[in-house]
């Protein structure tokens, strides 16, 4: 069950983002880069910020998911989100080698969607020991689909609580030493107007030089596992360095109160959050 560790986290961080502001919360001192502009991804990578958009690095990235609840464990870099933070994406780098795409023809849909589903039901059990709300996986939103040409793997799953709708829409980008993952946060019901302005964010998006899946050189670590691996959660188990039961208590025992509302002020959350004026 360590395996979907991330999957769940950021499903309650959803939660967390859409619930009212408590008394006295604090305003965060976030250095913000204003588009147009270009973000640097540490040395790794970088992206373009286009007008009317704002970008975190590694330090506010840190600070605004650890407000969100969402637990942090340094492999966040960047964060990226529209002025009117209707919605953001956030940038984590996996060092877990060079990922081999021979089952870029073999991604059994089906398969990945049952394995994902009997670790979230498993999971249930310790959630309700915590007094979190179970998660039910639904469904695909978006089967894995795997670029070949740019080395990019997308899926989207839909999940619910409490009657409430869930959805994790997930991207990988795959480096000469490891895996850029791009998780857009948005409302379900605004995925679709959404993915296009997503889209064009990574196509403008790119590994810096000596980093890039074709630079790859014999000797370079590989990673033990592949595409499949990806969407299912390999990935997260072996870069994250917490177990997946101590990563949930960690959350539930300071976040199980919250009620699960869905995901439907995100921006007007953001403005009581956020302290500081952009920066460029």
């Amino acid at each position: 069950m360590q395996r979907i560790w991330r999957f769940t986290a950021w499903l309650v961080g959803l939660f967390w983002l859409a619930a009212p502001a408590r008394a006295g919360e604090q305003k965060l001192d976030v250095k913000w880069l204003k588009g147009p502009a270009t973000a640097y991804l540490k040395n790794i990578a970088e992206v373009k910020v286009p007008e009317g958009y704002l970008f975190a690095d590694q330090k506010g990235t840190k600070m605004l998911l650890e407000q969100m609840g969402n637990p942090t464990d340094g492999n966040e870099i960047g964060f990226l989100a529209p002025e009117s933070t209707s919605w953001f994406v956030v940038f984590e780098f996996n060092e877990v080698g060079y990922v081999k795409d021979e089952e870029k023809d073999q991604l059994d849909a089906n398969k990945m969607l049952e394995q994902i589903r009997r670790g979230t039901e498993r999971s249930n059990e310790r959630r309700a020991a915590m007094g979190a709300a179970p998660l039910f996986v639904t469904g695909w939103e978006q089967p894995p689909r795997y670029n070949p040409t740019t080395h990019n793997l997308e899926w989207a799953i839909r999940a619910e609580s409490e009657g409430k709708p869930i959805l994790n829409y997930n991207t990988r980008l795959l480096g000469r030493r490891g895996v850029m993952s791009v998780n857009l946060v948005v409302d379900p019901d605004k995925l679709q107007a959404t993915l296009p302005a997503f889209r064009q964010l990574m196509a403008d998006y790119s590994f810096q030089t000596g980093a890039k899946y074709a630079e790859f050189r014999p000797g370079d670590k590989i990673a033990a596992f592949g595409l499949a691996a990806l969407v299912t959660g390999g990935a997260a188990a072996v870069a994250v360095k917490l177990g997946f039961f101590a990563v949930l208590a960690k959350f539930f025992k300071a976040f199980w109160k919250l009620v699960v509302i869905g995901v439907v002020a995100l921006g007007a959350g953001f403005k009581r959050l956020f302290g500081g004026r952009p920066q460029s």
